[in-house]
């Protein structure tokens, strides 16, 4: 169970990435709360996007050879991200409980902390029993 989880994590960052580097723009403007963070920058987001990608491939390598470490690795980029976001919903957003939030709690939190939980677990024959 925890090498799927970890392939469909890594295929869904692989593919948020793949969605930013190929319609930025688009991107931008449908993703709730995005254009409330500044103005349209291509660069920034497809940098965001390769970071994205190469925590995806990660997590997918680290399943595929049972690579813990790979696996913690990959989950870096992810969880430091969601918890930026994290500090931005609590100081600047006011804790707001809006789509924005949904968005962020679904899109960011969860699959960033999953992949956390099941990198540290990746390996370890007693939690695939």
């Amino acid at each position: 169970m925890t090498r799927t989880i970890l392939y469909g994590l890594g295929a869904y960052f692989i593919c948020n990435g793949a969605i930013m580097w190929t319609a930025p723009l688009p991107w931008y403007n449908s993703v709730p709360g995005v254009a409330a963070t500044g103005g349209f920058n291509a660069h920034f987001i497809r940098d965001v996007a390769i970071a994205f990608a190469v925590s995806g491939a990660g997590l997918v390598v680290a399943a595929r050879t049972d690579n813990r470490p790979l696996a913690l690795f990959a989950a870096g980029f992810p969880v430091l991200h969601a918890a930026f976001h994290l500090w931005i919903w609590g100081l600047h957003r006011g804790a707001a409980l809006d789509l924005v939030a949904f968005v962020n709690l679904v899109g960011i939190q969860l699959p960033a902390w999953l992949a956390l939980i099941a990198a540290g677990r990746l390996g370890n024959t007693e939690a695939r029993a």
